[in-house]
């Protein structure tokens, strides 16, 4: 044999056992789903109808588990939310650690710091027994440096020229950047997607930095996981690539155009209420029609970086008029552990615990719930056409659906503003959406930050 054709041969050999140069690569395992645990659930919502619950473990009790969770299901469950969705689940990474929960070590394990597998199916089964779906959170653009990956198929990771494995956000020194041009890195992370559908019977991802994976990778997983028999579930894509996330098999997808738009133009520097219109004509282009924007005005990342709701828009009563306008415009709500009774101190999700102080705001809670409930009885709310009416100061819309039809006015301003309703809304037959009570409509005065839901 000649020596170039034996060489050739070895190589092809080496190959096949797993040899690549310089790295030993181990086969990926033969993969099966395990037996089903519990009964897929039937209450999983639409993307217009839900309203998600934000868990942070690490803050939302004082023991920071599993059980601190199960304990305040009922409590969840009063606001009139229909989905929880539970921070990551997974063990985290150790070697070049900083504590964060998005630094994933397994993707088949539970983080022992929050409990066992057992204790989290007791959550997802009391989820379902109160009519909650729950979906976790899929950190899947990278894992921590200590992953199995890491020694067993160096090659699904990217590196640098030097041949070290890639660090993509030098913020976080914990995480190592996969490569999704590997055709094994994608088919074992479509395995782990569908291991916590079985094992847990859980409802639903949301996508941790999706902008970071490709689009090949979320078309195989998301057809994937839409193809387990009997189960229904709801996907949502933290990332800015609202175009392929609505029209490429998500549910949903968290709309910062809107939020930032809220809390930075609008609230911090007093520009026109007229820009959200152009976020809602730029973001829905083109979208499916059952997906929907995920909209908040504090979720874990606001809350720890920024400031709670009051900081971000300027005291409870700016935070409740942004919130009419994030759940009622055009979007699926989310609320995030303690906005609900006030509590005015950051959560953090790494490094130190300060757990949130569940002191009762009756009041506040109350307006939560009320809010939350007149949507969940309002087809034209959810699914409604809208028509905006807005001006500088004032956001102004009406969403009909058949002969339902509802009127949002709120004032984002800290002053009393005037605003002229249109003739096309119409000055009668409206009826306050909470009391019942006519409403006559011309030129009204609206005090700072408040809003009016009426209805005809």
């Amino acid at each position: 044999m000649k020596k170039t054709a034996f060489f050739s041969l070895l190589l092809a050999l080496l190959s096949v056992a797993g040899v690549g140069f310089g790295r030993i690569t181990r086969p990926v395992a033969p993969y099966h789903d395990p037996a089903q645990y519990g009964k897929p659930f039937a209450g999983v919502p639409d993307a217009p109808n839900a309203t998600i619950y934000q868990v942070n473990m690490r803050g939302f009790s004082q023991a920071g588990n599993f059980q601190g969770v199960l304990a305040r299901l009922d409590s969840i469950k009063a606001l009139g939310v229909n989905v929880v969705y539970l921070m990551p689940i997974f063990p985290i990474g150790k070697l070049r650690a900083v504590d964060s929960p998005f630094a994933v070590q397994d993707y088949m394990g539970v983080n022992p710091e929050f409990g066992t597998l057992a204790d989290l199916r007791a959550i997802v089964d009391g989820a379902h027994r109160r009519g909650l779906a729950v979906m976790l959170d899929w950190v899947g653009n990278h894992t921590s440096f200590d992953h199995a990956w890491i020694a067993q198929h160096p090659d699904w990771y990217i590196h640098d020229a030097a041949g070290a494995i890639v660090n993509p956000i030098p913020d976080w020194k914990d995480i190592a950047q996969l490569d999704f041009s590997k055709p094994e890195l994608r088919a074992a992370m479509r395995q782990a997607l569908r291991y916590w559908v079985f094992a847990a019977n859980i409802d639903g991802y949301r996508f941790d930095y999706a902008d970071g994976p490709t689009q090949e990778f979320f078309a195989e997983a998301l057809a994937n996981l839409h193809g387990i028999a009997k189960h229904k579930l709801l996907l949502l894509a933290e990332g800015d690539k609202k175009k392929y996330y609505l029209a490429g098999g998500f549910d949903l997808c968290y709309d910062f155009g809107f939020v930032n738009v809220l809390k930075g133009d609008i609230f911090a520097k007093g520009k026109s209420v007229k820009l959200i219109d152009s976020v809602n004509t730029a973001n829905y282009r083109n979208a499916r029609p059952n997906t929907r924007m995920l909209r908040y005005t504090s979720n874990h990342d606001l809350n720890a970086w920024e400031g709670t709701p009051q900081q971000l828009f300027k005291g409870e009563r700016g935070a409740m008029a942004a919130f009419v306008v994030a759940a009622y415009m055009r979007a699926t709500p989310l609320i995030y552990n303690g906005q609900e009774v006030g509590y005015a101190e950051r959560v953090p999700f790494m490094r130190e615990r300060k757990p949130i102080v569940w002191t009762p705001n009756p009041a506040l809670t109350q307006e939560y719930k009320r809010l939350i409930r007149f949507r969940n009885g309002s087809s034209a709310l959810r699914n409604g056409e809208l028509a905006s009416y807005s001006s500088d100061d004032v956001c102004a819309f009406t969403k009909t659906e058949g002969q339902e039809r509802v009127l949002v006015l709120a004032n984002l301003r800290n002053a009393p503003v005037s605003y002229a309703v249109p003739v096309a809304v119409g000055r009668t037959g409206w009826r306050n959406a909470f009391d019942g009570q006519p409403a006559a409509l011309e030129l009204l005065t609206l005090q700072p930050y408040q809003y009016l839901i009426l209805k005809k």
